[in-house]
């Protein structure tokens, strides 16, 4: 639910003095790396993720991920495990060498689901992993619990 606009010149609008109005959606914005290689469903991420309140970087390979992560910080990677040039499991070993804190802050995509690689893969990491076709509600619950670990990693 939205709070209705306020206009300034509108009398039932007014907001009295000492009370702050909170905008639930004015929080900090997480930045968020996303790895996916389908155009279509790379844009459809970015705009859902970004309608929810993050900054989003969009990149469709694990070296230009590798390129971001050397360049930048990110509160969550949401990374496609296969992707041309460097799959998954190749950047994130990358990000382990480069840049270790952010390994607990991956969730890992994949619609093959019986892949033997890819699930030893997750299970060697101790990964957090969303099979596709996901609801973005468990998208956001997935990246909710990020946060949550890597608050309480850092503490």
């Amino acid at each position: 639910m939205s709070l209705p606009a306020l206009a300034p010149d509108s009398e039932e609008n007014v907001v009295p003095s000492g009370i702050r109005l909170v905008d639930p959606n004015a929080d900090i914005a997480k930045k968020v790396l996303l790895l996916e290689d389908d155009p279509a469903f790379k844009e459809i991420m970015t705009d859902f993720l970004k309608e929810s309140g993050f900054e989003v970087v969009g990149v469709t390979n694990g070296v230009e991920g590798v390129h971001q992560v050397l360049a930048s910080d990110f509160e969550v990677l949401l990374c496609d495990m296969m992707m041309p040039t460097l799959p998954g499991d190749m950047f994130f070993r990358a990000v382990e060498r480069m840049r270790p804190h952010l390994c607990d802050r991956f969730i890992f995509m994949t619609g093959h689901r019986g892949n033997t690689k890819v699930n030893d893969f997750i299970v060697s990491v101790n990964g957090t992993i969303l099979t596709k076709p996901f609801h973005v509600d468990d998208l956001l619950e997935m990246i909710a619990f990020i946060n949550v670990r890597t608050m309480l990693l850092a503490a």
